[in-house]
């Protein structure tokens, strides 16, 4: 029999079943009606073609073919408790594989992953830069960064942020712009790779650049650059994502609320 074909909930209703000797006492352990205990089993003896309890004056009884079985059955269910726990125990390990955009790696989650593990010496973590593309399977990852009007087909929640800022390096007076491929302008005086190489080029005196609010936010509270006029609403924000299988796990539930997000 093809393992996508075992019987397995007709299996542990059996395993219950032969425990108690008792169709009754079985249904009360896996919480169902004696009735669906019996159609399980008689369903599993479809299965098998083979009788697995007869009906005697002194109550239910396995056959031969039944008691043959039991305890490889039994072995089975304690491998499956095993692998199980196993993968649980996953759950509860300190290491962590993170993807994100090099410049929000750099101005945003580097110094709060700095912190986090300063307060956790057993916590162990894999830094991976990352676009749209990046395939969680693939890389192994746990959680990621993506820049996006939501989590798309992922669990996700939101990196609190003000929109879109405008930066210049202090006393800046030019109108001369800034461009990378989040803000592409056909005018800009030099374009740079991603928004965190703009702030730094609009720190360096090279123009206004416009930017997440998220990118720039430390070289705001550090003086390094300016904002020009109030911040920008904009319909898409970073992201912390995840499948849902990964996104359920206790140390990444946990790396979220730690992040403040």
């Amino acid at each position: 029999m093809k393992r996508t074909h075992l019987p397995l909930n007709g299996l542990r209703v059996l395993d219950a079943a032969a425990r108690h000797l008792s169709f009754t006492r079985a249904a009360d352990e896996l919480a169902v009606t004696p009735a669906a205990v019996g159609q399980q089993i008689r369903a599993l003896e479809d299965t098998l073609g083979t009788v697995l309890f007869r009906r005697t004056t002194r109550g239910l009884e396995l056959t031969p073919e039944a008691e043959a079985g039991l305890a490889p059955l039994r072995d089975g269910f304690l491998q499956f408790e095993e692998a199980v726990r196993a993968m649980q125990a996953g759950q509860s390990s300190k290491s962590l594989t993170i993807a994100a955009p090099r410049d929000v790696t750099e101005k945003w989650l580097m110094p709060r992953l700095a912190a986090i593990a300063a307060a956790d010496a057993d916590l162990r973590l894999i830094l991976l830069a990352a676009d749209d593309s990046l395939d969680f399977a693939q890389a192994n990852l746990d959680l990621a960064i993506r820049w996006g009007a939501g989590p798309g087909a992922e669990e996700g929640e939101a990196i609190e942020a003000d929109g879109l800022v405008t930066v210049a390096a202090p006393g800046d007076t030019t109108s001369a712009t800034i461009g990378w491929p989040g803000a592409p302008d056909p005018a800009a005086t030099i374009g740079v790779a991603d928004a965190g190489l703009a702030v730094d080029a609009a720190a360096a005196g090279l123009g206004r650049a416009t930017v997440p609010e998220l990118i720039a936010r430390a070289d705001l509270a550090s003086g390094r650059v300016v904002a020009v006029g109030a911040p920008a609403p904009s319909p898409s924000g970073y992201w912390l994502v995840a499948p849902l299988p990964q996104w359920r796990q206790k140390k990444v539930q946990a790396l979220v609320a730690a992040l403040g997000v």
